[in-house]
């Protein structure tokens, strides 16, 4: 399209975002989310808004920002879903899923078996982003406790971002997504697309079926989860947030968290200075601080 067949508003010449409109977006983020943008941020910051801000027309980033304040909650949605990096995979972190299948869930079957717990596996998956991780839990899970053991299996799953949540339960990739799947969950848990559909994977009905998807902002003070958690992956989210914000996640996460179950952050990611609340049993792999817990595991089988 020739530069004078734009509609007027798209050629609108927007002025560089200036060092004081990147400390409004960035105390406004911040209060939202908690998540916290460093000056190196400015240029960043200026290319994920400046799409909405030739949508509406608007001048300048200051401009923007007083349309997000006069706006309100549905504005701030989009802002927020702008900031947010919505990058994921299937399996991510294999390890981790190594020690969930050969370690944990094994022990919790033979507990389940023996009546030292109860059948019923609570997982939740924060910061899903576009459902890679959700679909891997249900994926594990299920192969491990089908619906024909009479175990029960939920996955909650939820981010911030209302962009990511609605791929995320569409639950449809390209085909190229297929490499990232172990073969054992391809041909049980996931349909390939054929006609209209060709060149793309979907989530089946199984997995699809014991996953809830809710927008949730880890900054709010109570998080809407009903009873306690055995699993909590938050992983590759704790790195947007200072340590003041971190924390605060981090107790919030944990009360939600059954005294045995398992929080998973990213390899990326430390909890360094939560000692007290927490101890590690394996790198990235956390139980509450005062919990039971299972003996250390190492690296190796």
């Amino acid at each position: 399209m020739k530069e004078e067949e734009r509609p007027a508003r798209e050629r609108i010449a927007l002025r560089p975002m200036t060092d004081r409109e990147f400390s409004l977006f960035q105390e406004l983020i911040y209060k939202e989310a908690g998540i916290y943008l460093s000056s190196v941020k400015n240029t960043l910051l200026a290319g994920r808004l400046t799409r909405r801000l030739r949508e509406l027309g608007l001048p300048s980033f200051e401009a923007y920002y007083r349309f997000v304040l006069q706006e309100g909650e549905a504005e701030r949605i989009l802002l927020l879903d702008a900031v947010t990096t919505n990058e994921t995979h299937f399996f991510r972190e294999p390890g981790q899923f190594e020690f969930l299948e050969r370690r944990l869930l094994p022990e919790w079957s033979r507990e389940g078996e023996s009546g030292r717990r109860p059948r019923k596996i609570r997982v939740w998956s924060a910061g899903c982003s576009t459902g890679e991780e959700p679909y891997s839990l249900a994926m594990s899970l299920l192969l491990q406790f089908p619906f024909t053991s009479g175990w029960r299996i939920e996955v909650l799953a939820t981010d911030l971002s209302t962009r990511a949540l609605e791929r995320a339960r569409k639950g449809v990739w390209p085909i190229e997504k297929a490499k990232e799947i172990p073969p054992r969950y391809l041909q049980p848990f996931m349909l390939r697309g054929t006609g209209s559909q060709e060149g793309k994977i979907k989530a089946g009905p199984e997995i699809r079926s014991i996953v809830q998807f809710e927008r949730l902002n880890l900054n709010e003070e109570v998080y809407p989860t009903s009873g306690p958690l055995d699993l909590i992956f938050c992983r590759n989210v704790l790195i947007y947030f200072d340590a003041e914000s971190k924390r605060r996640v981090i107790d919030r996460l944990l009360r939600a968290l059954s005294p045995t179950g398992y929080l998973f952050i990213g390899h990326a990611e430390s909890l360094t200075g939560l000692a007290d609340r927490v101890r590690s049993v394996l790198p990235t792999v956390y139980v509450k601080g005062g919990g039971r817990g299972n003996a250390e595991w190492s690296r190796k089988p």
